[in-house]
């Protein structure tokens, strides 16, 4: 096994990209409905990212893609919030630091884009992703900012930045 490379998006990786985050949201049987699973954005990831004070970052390996996380401008809110999204890994890349190398490259990008604080959503049952989360700063709170459309994921986190 080669070291995992991160780095921006290319348009060539939107439909493998599309397929690992489907393939992780399925394993942990989260919701087709209210979830990432149901993002029109999915399918079209570069273009989606391709944007002022956005950006998706993918992990590869041995030439093919294991994961994935971006930083954008939360939906449907006025504050200076960006949050975290389609924070999502195969198995195989699970446990092994990358999550936490990716958060921090993700967190660095949304301070140099000027964002104040960066939210989340996750589902109850993802605890070792929320354990990550808490470790670089992140704190629940008791209820959604701004409107993404992910209505069934009832966990929310925010950080300062």
């Amino acid at each position: 096994m080669s070291t995992p490379i991160i780095r921006p998006i290319e348009k060539k990786d939107n439909q493998e990209i599309a397929e690992v985050i489907r393939t992780v949201l399925i394993e942990h049987g989260v919701p087709k409905v209210g979830t990432a699973y149901a993002d029109k954005a999915l399918d079209c990831m570069y273009e989606t990212y391709d944007k002022e004070r956005a950006i998706y970052m993918v992990v590869e390996e041995d030439g093919r893609l294991i994961g994935g996380a971006g930083i954008a401008q939360l939906d449907n809110y006025d504050g200076n919030v960006c949050e975290l999204q389609k924070m999502y890994y195969l198995a195989e890349a699970r446990g092994r630091g990358i999550g936490s190398q990716m958060m921090q490259q993700c967190l660095e990008k949304a301070k140099k884009f000027g964002f104040e604080k960066c939210y989340l959503e996750t589902m109850p049952y993802m605890k070792a992703a929320q354990k990550l989360y808490e470790r670089v700063g992140f704190s629940y709170i008791d209820g959604p900012m701004g409107d993404t459309g992910h209505f069934s994921c009832p966990v929310h986190m925010l950080k300062d930045l």
